[in-house]
């Protein structure tokens, strides 16, 4: 898997919010704070389908869209990528953000992860 330029995520991002079998206007609906052309949006979808992120049916004169890729999976993926690329370890990242200080709920919270993972019951 690749990490997605923004606009393209952001495309991703609306099929998640709408589901599987999305129609094209109501893609373009979810994505029309970005005032993208249709042919913009085309691109898009294109490269998207050309990844494997997005499986395309035509329906009559238009097209369906299904992503193909689930959120949490890209989300676990590019997060993985983000912390190799710009910490290095999970522990680099974690003290960063200590150097920016945390609060203590934001504390307690990290800890009850740590907690969990420590018991297997977050994958």
């Amino acid at each position: 898997m690749k990490r997605l330029p923004d606009t393209e995520l952001e495309v991703m991002k609306a099929l998640w919010a709408t589901g599987p079998d999305t129609p094209r206007a109501v893609l373009e609906d979810k994505l029309a704070p970005f005032g993208w052309a249709a042919n913009t949006i085309n691109t898009y979808l294109s490269r998207l389908a050309d990844k494997g992120f997005v499986a395309v049916r035509r329906v009559g004169k238009g097209n369906r869209y299904t992503p193909l890729v689930g959120q949490e999976e890209y989300q676990s993926f590019d997060s993985r990528a983000v912390l190799d690329r710009l910490y290095g370890s999970p522990r680099n990242f974690v003290a960063a953000l200590a150097r920016e200080g945390m609060r203590q709920d934001e504390l307690e919270e990290l800890q009850a992860l740590l907690d969990q993972l420590n018991r297997g019951q977050l994958r």
